[in-house]
């Protein structure tokens, strides 16, 4: 195959890869506090085919990451006690079993032993770095824009919101969490308000990601048919010589 060929697999591999982040954009439109994401793309500098008279090097198409949109979703109500929703920039952090994770999930319950909870049974850290317990039998919870919760006139405690220097130094990991893969240190979020029976929903827009889906689409099939040309060039040419000779 020529560097035509190559390049143009290059330039496919990359839009497939785009395909699948697009369409897991809006597989998940509909999940609480989803960040919408999106392939960066660089060119790769590369030492040709062997060829003659030929471009050195040749430039072909590669991914350089995800990129991904931390802007606020839009907040709903959905009356649930312990529903926490972040307004502002910050993220919950909670206790996984091998180390912290960050998320704006804020779908939260109580564990058998009345601590507050991730849907998955991760506790639910406090600003200090402590567990949050709730006592079923004090009667119901309130939980202030600060994170101070409260039960009656008792505070139990302060739910942590936290935020870094850069975004960047947050990795995902699943389940709609994120990692601290730098050495920088959460801080609290001082800015963000926490409402009490709300939650966060996805800030994918749906109709940008289904136009976007058309257009790679689209690039792809264009590619394929310069594949196809090249490919057909290629054959007619060797058809060509074979007479000459």
């Amino acid at each position: 195959m020529d560097n035509a060929t190559y390049i143009g697999l290059s330039r496919q591999m990359v839009l497939r890869r785009e395909m699948d982040i697009i369409a897991n954009n809006i597989a998940n439109l509909d999940t609480t506090g989803f960040k919408v994401e999106s392939l960066l793309h660089k060119t790769d500098a590369r030492s040709p085919a062997m060829t003659l008279g030929g471009p050195k090097p040749v430039k072909f198409v590669s991914a350089d990451g995800v990129a991904r949109d931390f802007s606020q979703g839009a907040l709903r109500q959905t009356g649930g006690e312990l529903d926490l929703a972040i307004e502002g920039q910050g993220f919950f952090r909670v206790q996984a079993d091998d180390g912290e994770r960050f998320t704006r999930d804020g779908r939260f319950r109580t564990d058998e032993i009345g601590r507050l909870v991730t849907q998955g049974g991760q506790p639910v850290m406090d600003e200090g770095g402590g567990e949050i317990t709730i006592d079923p039998e004090k009667g119901p919870v309130s939980i202030a824009q600060d994170g101070t919760v409260s039960q009656g006139a008792e505070r139990i405690g302060k739910v942590g919101v936290f935020t870094f220097e850069t975004l960047a130094a947050l990795e995902k990991t699943g389940d709609n969490q994120y990692r601290n893969t730098s050495n920088l240190f959460p801080q609290p979020a001082a800015d963000a308000r926490l409402r009490q029976g709300m939650l966060e929903g996805s800030n994918v827009q749906a109709i940008l990601q289904i136009t976007r889906m058309v257009e790679v689409s689209r690039a792809y099939e264009s590619t394929a048919k310069m594949i196809d040309a090249e490919a057909d060039l290629s054959r007619r040419s060797v058809e060509r010589l074979g007479r000459v000779q």
